[in-house]
């Protein structure tokens, strides 16, 4: 049975969409992510819808209040928890917020990075894949599947709609 842990995952675009802010786990040492850059988010919960969830995470990550999101996709990730756990993505991009991002969180430094840089970072190894669909300036959707093995993909396959 499916049944994943269902999260958001956002990525705010500067107002010219050449800068991306990304938080660099590197705050707590348990910490899964620890090293890595990535979106902002998190797990959904209970009785939250998912852009709920995703307007929710952005104001207390960082401390801004979106004013134009758009899904680009969604990612099924079996396998990616700690523990095996099964994961389910929403992925947003932000293109309008109100607020000013502080420099860190309790997760690590918020950093605006250039969109062309992105794949340069220490990021997990799956989003290499589909970050590129997320910039991308096609307007479809994604929707993939991404299964981890000892927290590595294993294949990458989607649709864009």
């Amino acid at each position: 049975m499916y049944t994943p842990v269902v999260a958001t995952l956002g990525y705010v675009l500067s107002p010219d969409r050449s800068l991306v802010l990304m938080v660099h786990r590197n705050a707590r040492p348990g910490d899964l992510h620890l090293g890595k850059y990535n979106g902002l988010g998190g797990k959904l919960e209970p009785h939250e819808d998912v852009v709920s969830g995703m307007r929710r995470e952005l104001r207390e990550e960082a401390q801004i209040e979106a004013m134009a999101m758009h899904l680009r996709g969604t990612i099924s990730w079996p396998g990616f928890g700690k523990h095996g756990e099964d994961w389910l993505g929403f992925i947003f991009t932000i293109t309008a917020f109100a607020g000013v991002p502080p420099r860190a969180n309790h997760e690590g430094t918020l950093e605006w990075i250039s969109v062309d840089r992105v794949q340069e970072l220490p990021l997990w190894p799956g989003d290499r894949y589909f970050l590129p669909l997320v910039f991308s300036s096609d307007p479809r959707q994604f929707h993939g599947v991404m299964p981890y093995r000892d927290g590595e993909p294993v294949s990458w396959t989607y649709n864009q709609v």
